[in-house]
């Protein structure tokens, strides 16, 4: 029996504004628009406000995460994208 695969995001790609395109350990990928999560009350949240502090955003094991130390669960992400319909599979390469 295969043991379960954590969610993970291998690859960000900055598109500008609050948009980001994200690629998880499942082959599943799509592009997110974090406006009206950044805008959500929080003091954490609130620097993310500033797109160029958005942009600074990075992969900490698996979860983006900013200077702040704000992360994103990324099983939670990929479970907003999927229900957004954000995601698509990526051919093997």
């Amino acid at each position: 029996m295969q043991a379960s695969m954590l969610t993970k995001v291998t690859h960000l790609d900055k598109l500008g504004g609050h948009r980001l395109r994200v690629r998880f350990n499942d082959g599943s990928e799509g592009v997110h628009d974090f406006a009206g999560d950044v805008a959500a009350p929080g003091s954490l949240l609130m620097p993310l406000r500033d797109e160029a502090y958005f942009a600074r955003v990075f992969l900490d094991f698996g979860a983006p995460t900013w200077p702040n130390g704000f992360d994103i669960a990324p099983e939670w992400l990929r479970r907003e994208m999927e229900r957004a319909g954000e995601l698509t599979r990526v051919a093997a390469e």
